[in-house]
């Protein structure tokens, strides 16, 4: 299992610094940002310290959607629990959803979700999750700053042997819709050939693809090639 850190709209170029800094101190060699709402301009960089390759190449997506694809969980962060328990997501302690994370089995990408440093995840974001962690805090003042938060789930993570997403997942992953378009292409290209057992070609066919676990680059290859 790999983690990929997902930063949602930040605002503010500090918080960019210091989220830049604190993952290097973790090995983290690609940042991966959701439409932020802040350049990253000198202030961001000068927070930064001696990380600021990260801000100068970090991937940046218009949406969520977009950032997610080929991950094969998500995970929302809050610090308000009961923001998540509106919509009935499993809600766990950071460490516990980590633990969760250590019994999935397989060459796995989990999505990490840092919500915005004003406002946080949306209730749509959270639903999109496929569960919630959250950092357990003085109930008095329990929000905690983004970098902070980061720097802590950075911490267990690593501490529990998780190795960083160096690239773009939704680059290198294949993701169901691509799939199951390749197998209709393929599907109607046995149905058109004088095959005796077309089922068989089929499922055989299927099974290959999912055991090699191909890229998007050549799911598409594939594509191309049926058409």
């Amino acid at each position: 299992m790999r983690f990929k850190i997902i930063i949602v709209e930040p605002r503010y170029q500090i918080n960019l610094g210091y989220i830049a800094r604190v993952s290097k101190n973790f090995g983290v060699r690609r940042l991966f940002l959701v439409n932020p709402r802040t350049k990253i301009g000198g202030r961001a960089i000068m927070f930064s310290k001696h990380a600021k390759d990260l801000l100068l190449n970090a991937k940046v997506y218009k949406s969520l959607e977009q950032a997610v694809a080929g991950c094969d969980v998500v995970i929302g962060t809050t610090g308000i629990w009961r923001k998540a328990r509106v919509s009935f997501k499993d809600v766990y302690m950071v460490d516990k959803a980590i633990e969760r994370l250590q019994k999935m089995k397989g060459d796995k990408i989990a999505a990490i979700l840092i919500g915005r440093d004003d406002t946080g995840l949306k209730k749509d974001e959270i639903e999109r999750c496929d569960m919630v962690a959250y950092i357990g805090t003085n109930p008095e003042y329990p929000v905690l700053n983004i970098s902070h938060a980061l720097g802590i789930m950075l911490y267990l993570l690593n501490s529990k042997n998780f190795k960083p997403v160096y690239d773009d997942a939704s680059a290198r992953r294949a993701d169901r819709d691509e799939l199951e378009h390749l197998f209709r292409i393929f599907n109607d290209t046995v149905e058109k050939k004088r095959i005796r057992n077309k089922k068989a070609v089929r499922n055989i066919f299927r099974r290959l693809v999912y055991t090699s676990q191909p890229n998007r680059q050549e799911i598409h290859a594939l594509i191309s090639a049926l058409k």
